[in-house]
C-alpha cells in the first residue's frame, strides 16, 4: 500500500509543492540561492583583486619582455624541415624562441588569403605603444614560410607568389610596426633563374626582392640567405625531413630515394637525361640541413642595424641526379629501382653556388659535404620514424 500522506511529526519540506499541474516556489529557497550567488561572486571579485595584486601575478612572462644578454627570435615555419632544425640549434645556443607555422599548409591546405597569417602573428605581438605581459617582445625574426618545392610551384605558381611575396610582406609590416629591427630570411637559389655563368655568385642578377626595397628606408638589420638543395637531418636523431604525402611526387630527391629504399614507392623517377652535362642529368649543390642552419646562426650573429647581406649557403661544388642516385643506394644498402623520364618543368641543367663571401665575411665553411654521409644520417632517421611524426615540411 502507497502511503502519499505524511504525519505531523515529519518536518516540513522546503520543496516547491506542485498544485493542479503547476509548482510554486518556495521563496525562502530562492532568496537562499541569490545570497549564496552573491556571496559566491563577491568572494570571487576579492580573489581576483589580490591576485592581481601579487607581485608574481603581475610579473611579465620572459617571452615578453627584451632581457640584456638574451635573443629572442620568432621563427616562422619553425615546425617545416629546415626551420625546426634551425629551432633546436638556437635553443642549444641559449636563444628564447617562438614558432610560428601556418597550420593550414603543414595539413595539406591551401589557402590563397594572408588573413590567417595577419591574425597569428597580430596574437604573437603586443600592440604598439602598449607592454601586455601576455604577448611577446622579438628581437629579430627568421623567416623561413616560405614554400619550396619545385614541381609543386609550377603546378600551383599562384600559392608560390602569395608565400614568397605577401606572407613576407606581413612579415616585415609587422616586424616596422612592432619595432623588431633583425631579419634573417631564408630563400631559395631559384630567384636567381638559370644563369648564363657558373658558379652563382651574389653579384648574379635576379629578380626586384620586396625585402632589399623595403629595408632602403629602414634601419633593419636584414641578412638573406640563398640556398640549393638540402639533404640530411640532425646527427643525434632528433629531427628529419618529413614531407606529406601529397607532396612525395614533386618533394626533394632525397625523400624520393628513402620512399624508394623502404618500398612506399616501386622506384626512383629521374626526370630529364639529355640536358648538357656530364651524364645527362641535372647538377646541383646539395647542402647538409646542419650546415645550413649554421649559416643562418652566423647571419644572426652578424647582423648589423641599416646593413643588408646577402650570403650564398653551398658547398661550391656542384653533383649530378646520377651521383646522388648512387650515394643513396649505398647509404641506404638498397638497390634502388631507377625509371628514367623526361624533364620535369621548372628544372635547370645546372646550379650550384661560390661560396667565397660567406667564409670571407662570416666565417662559415660547410662542413658536412660528404653525400653519401649526410644520406646515411637522414637514413637512420626515416628507419626510426617511419610515420615521419618528428618534423614536418
Amino acid at each position: 500500500m502507497l502511503n502519499f500522506a505524511r504525519g505531523r511529526s515529519q518536518p516540513r519540506s522546503s520543496r516547491s509543492m506542485p498544485m493542479s499541474g503547476m509548482e510554486y516556489p518556495d521563496p525562502k529557497k530562492n532568496n537562499n540561492f541569490v545570497g549564496k550567488v552573491l556571496m559566491a561572486a563577491t568572494l570571487t571579485a576579492l580573489c581576483i583583486i589580490m591576485l592581481k595584486q601579487s607581485p608574481k601575478f603581475n610579473t611579465p612572462s620572459q617571452f615578453s619582455q627584451h632581457e640584456e644578454g638574451v635573443t629572442h627570435v620568432l621563427v616562422t615555419g619553425g615546425a617545416g624541415y629546415i626551420g625546426s632544425h634551425a629551432a633546436l640549434r638556437l635553443l642549444k645556443e641559449s636563444y628564447r624562441v617562438t614558432i610560428v607555422e601556418e597550420v593550414s599548409y603543414v595539413a595539406g591546405q591551401s589557402s590563397r588569403g594572408n588573413i590567417g597569417a595577419v591574425k597569428a602573428l597580430q596574437e604573437l605581438f603586443p600592440e604598439p605603444g602598449k607592454q601586455n605581459i601576455s604577448k611577446n617582445s622579438f628581437d629579430a625574426v627568421m623567416h623561413f614560410a616560405a614554400v619550396a618545392y619545385v614541381g609543386e610551384s609550377t603546378l600551383d605558381p599562384l600559392k608560390y607568389y602569395h608565400n614568397i611575396t605577401s606572407n613576407t610582406l606581413v612579415v616585415l609590416e609587422s616586424m616596422a610596426a612592432h619595432g623588431v629591427r633583425t631579419l634573417i630570411y631564408s630563400s631559395t637559389c631559384a630567384t636567381y633563374g638559370e644563369p648564363e655563368k657558373m658558379p652563382i655568385t651574389e653579384e648574379t642578377p635576379q629578380a626586384q626582392d620586396i625585402i632589399l626595397d623595403f629595408s632602403k628606408n629602414s634601419d633593419m638589420a636584414v641578412m638573406i640567405l640563398r640556398y640549393f638543395n638540402v639533404i640530411g637531418s640532425d646527427p643525434e636523431g632528433r629531427l628529419g625531413e618529413a614531407p606529406r604525402p601529397e607532396l612525395r611526387e614533386h618533394g626533394r630527391i632525397s625523400g624520393a630515394c628513402f620512399d624508394a629504399a623502404r618500398g612506399i614507392i616501386p622506384g626512383l623517377k629521374v626526370k630529364g637525361t639529355d640536358y648538357k652535362t656530364n651524364d645527362g642529368t641535372c647538377i646541383r649543390d646539395y647542402i647538409d640541413v646542419t650546415d645550413l642552419v649554421d649559416a643562418h646562426v652566423k647571419a644572426l650573429q652578424n647582423a648589423k642595424p641599416r646593413k643588408v647581406g646577402i650570403y650564398n649557403v653551398g658547398t661550391g661544388r656542384g653533383r649530378s641526379v646520377k651521383e646522388f642516385v648512387e650515394a643513396c643506394k649505398k647509404a641506404t644498402g638498397v638497390e634502388i629501382k631507377v625509371e628514367y623520364q623526361p624533364r620535369r618543368p621548372g628544372d635547370y641543367a645546372e646550379v650550384f653556388s661560390d661560396p667565397t663571401k660567406i667564409r670571407r665575411e662570416l666565417n662559415w665553411t660547410a662542413q658536412f659535404t660528404d653525400l653519401q654521409e649526410s644520406l646515411q644520417i637522414a637514413w637512420r632517421w626515416q628507419k626510426a620514424h617511419p610515420d615521419g611524426y618528428a618534423a614536418a615540411s
